[in-house]
């Protein structure tokens, strides 16, 4: 009987994922592991059950960066910057949709700053920019943020290491155990090829999956421009994940 073909097992592929040491990004010489990976080959239930997103209640702006931090009701209560949408479907390497998963991003704001107490970037903090979002794929895997585009920043990798405007991005699986962690760039941003993140993966092929394209179909005239990033949990053409190294 032939197997079918949403249960055969796809070996993963080692060259497509970064090197744990890469000493040009100076992290990483100190995050490398130092003795071989251990497997779980006797995972433990809560490894393998929830969370259950079925009765999840989100909050109405949950995916809406422009409101869901905003100080006033009046125009000027808006966080400043270049407004757009970020949308996409999470599927698996079969193109199948990822129904109901918890999609959640995080973001600096359009200096390049994030709100956070260990971010000491001189850029200002936006008083109507929380940086944070989240949402539940619908049935056939679509998910949807409305934020202002993240502005680069730098960062004491050497001395003058930029980070590309990124957004970061979590997709909860069926466990707690197969969150999977990534990090959005955007179409024709100079930095990207210069990062020495970016920079651990060898193929490009790989990098591609990490960059949204614009998308002017989904953009919102004279409001928004949008831009598209599918995600691929698994098989040849997944996405890279900064937890799959």
């Amino acid at each position: 009987m032939a197997q079918n073909k949403h249960n055969r097992f796809v070996m993963r592929d080692r060259q497509w994922h970064p090197r744990p040491y890469a000493p040009a990004y100076k992290t990483s010489v100190a995050r490398a592991p130092q003795q071989p990976l251990v497997s779980l080959q006797t995972p433990t239930a809560s490894e393998l059950t929830g969370p259950d997103f079925d009765r999840f209640a989100l909050g109405r702006f949950d995916n809406d960066l422009l409101l869901n931090f905003r100080s006033g009701t009046a125009q000027d209560g808006l966080p400043i910057g270049e407004r757009i949408i970020v949308h996409g479907r999470v599927v698996d390497q079969y193109n199948k949709p990822v129904a109901g998963t918890l999609v959640e991003i995080w973001q600096a704001n359009a200096g390049g700053k994030y709100r956070h107490i260990k971010d000491g970037y001189l850029a200002p903090l936006d008083p109507n920019f929380g940086g944070v979002g989240r949402t539940i794929t619908d049935d056939d895997g679509w998910y949807r943020f409305r934020t202002v585009k993240p502005g680069p920043y730098p960062w004491p990798n050497d001395v003058n290491s930029w980070r590309p405007a990124h957004i970061h991005v979590s997709v909860m699986g069926p466990s707690i155990s197969t969150r999977l962690i990534t990090q959005l760039y955007f179409e024709g941003d100079p930095l990207i090829p210069l990062c020495p993140i970016v920079n651990t993966l060898d193929d490009p092929e790989a990098v591609a999956t990490l960059v949204a394209r614009l998308d002017k179909a989904a953009a919102r005239p004279m409001d928004c421009l949008a831009y598209r990033f599918d995600i691929v949990t698994r098989g040849a053409l997944q996405t890279y994940f900064e937890n799959a190294s």
